[in-house]
């Protein structure tokens, strides 16, 4: 870790569901980190999430009767290569990485739906109503489908090389569970430090991960990669560098300490500008530094008058605080 962090502290990881409940739509912030790590934490988290992490899909389907993808059957309104765009749709989860045949069969008039596959019980389908195929009155259909667990894209050009049957449909498959990653790198402020970084970053998943799961994944992958360059050597420049447990030290030393028992930025008081700017400028970048000023010491402040200071017993009064009294 950068030797930068004994000063600002561990970086925070915070999370918000974007819908209650839903936790395969989450926002995650980080920070604050050093100057560039953002950037370079966002990108090498986005690559990872989009690209390689594991998932299950359905890669094949053979229909009876049927010996190839334009067939059409009598009674059934798709195509066989509509049943296996609308299978192509279907949201699963898996937890073994054995590959697997399901069945789906039905009479008609009737809406197969992605709920009516019969699968074991390793398998989850999480979006049931989805529609597969519409059949008319006396139609029949029988199919089977093949499910599998693996990582990334893989197109049906590929797997009709290795396994060309008749009758069998391969499936371009998508496995990767994250359906969309999006970040931005925010500015972030600690004491007379204004140069650091907050990471935003959003992720998304069809819910056969979480998302949290999901950044949680993609940071172990990368960190064992990382790892690799290592080698398990001596650490170059040590008084450069600083781990969790010497900046986890630093924080409870300075947590001790009565002028810097804590760190809440000023900001979250909602100040306005004029005395907000007067108490930057003064230096006065925390509430914990607020709390111990008089107000003798405040009025000194340029630009700081009798109203900026009511102001100020004001909001921190809704906070059960108090500025240090004049001796």
């Amino acid at each position: 870790m950068h030797i930068i962090q004994e000063e600002i502290g561990l970086p925070k990881v915070s999370q918000a569901h974007v819908k209650k409940g839903d936790s395969s739509h989450v926002v995650f912030s980080v920070g604050p980190l050093p100057p560039g790590y953002g950037m370079t934490l966002g990108n090498g988290l986005r690559r990872v999430l989009l690209s390689s992490l594991p998932g299950a899909a359905i890669s094949s389907v053979k229909v009876a009767g049927a010996h190839h993808e334009y067939t059409t059957l009598k009674g059934v309104r798709e195509s066989v290569l509509d049943i296996a765009l609308n299978l192509k749709q279907v949201r699963l989860r898996k937890h073994h990485k054995d590959p697997e045949i399901a069945t789906l069969e039905g009479k008609g008039p009737k809406v197969l739906t992605a709920g009516d596959i019969k699968v074991s019980s390793d398998i989850e389908i999480l979006n049931p109503d989805l529609p597969i195929v519409r059949l008319e009155k006396g139609a029949s259909i029988k199919m089977e489908v093949s499910i599998e667990k693996g990582v990334g894209y893989q197109p049906a050009s590929e797997r009709n090389k290795k396994h060309n049957e008749p009758g069998l449909v391969h499936i371009d498959t998508v496995f990767s569970p994250v359906e969309r990653v999006r970040f931005e790198v925010e500015p972030a402020r600690v004491g007379q430090r204004t140069n650091l970084e907050k990471l935003v970053i959003e992720v998304v998943t069809n819910g056969s991960l979480t998302a949290d799961e999901a950044l949680r994944f993609s940071s172990q992958l990368l960190s064992q990669y990382f790892n690799f360059f290592s080698l398990d050597q001596e650490t170059v420049e040590k008084e450069f560098m600083a781990d969790f447990t010497r900046v986890s030290q630093a924080v409870t030393e300075t947590d001790k300490q009565a002028t810097k028992e804590s760190y809440t930025p000023i900001e979250i008081l909602n100040l306005s500008p004029r005395t907000l700017n007067s108490l930057i400028n003064a230096g006065v970048g925390s509430i914990e530094q607020l709390v111990k000023c008089t107000p003798a010491t405040l009025s000194n402040f340029r630009g700081f008058g009798t109203k900026a200071l009511d102001e100020v017993k004001q909001t921190l009064a809704t906070r059960n605080l108090t500025l240090t009294d004049d001796q």
